[in-house]
């Protein structure tokens, strides 16, 4: 009898908002694999939880993943989560779903929070159509590319940027894509959550001159 694999969407900053489903299914799972083991029992504190927790990240997804399949093909429940939001996108849990699902092994999405579509739906941009690039080259010339490659573009475009890049990004858009009108989520659901829509170049000089912190969501 085979186990399964559940993929559960865990808050973005707000622990506030996790789900009803979300918290019964990490408390009837066999084990749950996280990116942070310490990040993870923070929430897992906070709802009265205590599971098993195995690390599952980039530099250990290899040896991992086919750990992980063998406890499923034995009849264990296991839960994936992510540091924020719903696992797969823009983290290793990708590698995990798609090796079960090669197994033969059920996935089941436990719905809830995500960055991208919290960010997309206060924008103010259309929503019917959207494209989603996760984070671009660390590289100017390359992320120079993607975007220019973009510039003619008719639906929305959702990026993720670091804190410490965000600043070249908008620059690498002005240069790329004209000085467009954007929206940057910062921090969504936590206590300093801050959206700024303006000119590219007007967030530029904003960032420019003060020092940018927290995750950020880009929507042009």
């Amino acid at each position: 009898m085979t186990g399964a694999l559940f993929v559960v969407s865990t808050p973005i900053g707000n622990l506030d908002d996790m789900t009803y489903r979300a918290v019964n299914t990490l408390k009837d799972c066999d084990m749950i694999a996280c990116e942070d083991t310490r990040h993870t029992k923070i929430l897992l504190d906070r709802y009265g939880i205590s599971k098993p927790l195995i690390s599952f990240f980039s530099y250990n997804q290899v040896i991992r993943t086919d750990k992980l399949v063998c406890d499923m093909a034995e009849g264990k429940k296991i839960a994936l989560v992510s540091d924020a939001g719903t696992p797969g996108i823009s983290d290793p849990g990708y590698v995990l779903i798609r090796a079960a699902i090669d197994t033969n092994i059920p996935v089941i999405p436990i719905p809830g929070p995500s960055a991208i579509i919290s960010a997309l739906v206060v924008s103010g941009k259309p929503t019917n159509k959207f494209i989603f690039e996760g984070f671009l080259s660390n590289k100017s010339s390359q992320r120079k590319k993607r975007l220019k490659e973009l510039k003619d573009e008719k639906r929305t475009l959702v990026f993720y940027e670091s804190p410490h890049r965000i600043a070249a990004f908008i620059k690498d858009v002005v240069d790329e894509m004209g000085d467009r009108d954007i929206v940057i989520v910062r921090e969504l659901t936590k206590k300093f959550e801050e959206i700024q829509r303006n000119k590219a170049s007007a967030l530029l000089k904003h960032y420019t001159e003060h020092a940018p912190k927290g995750e950020f969501t880009v929507i042009i």
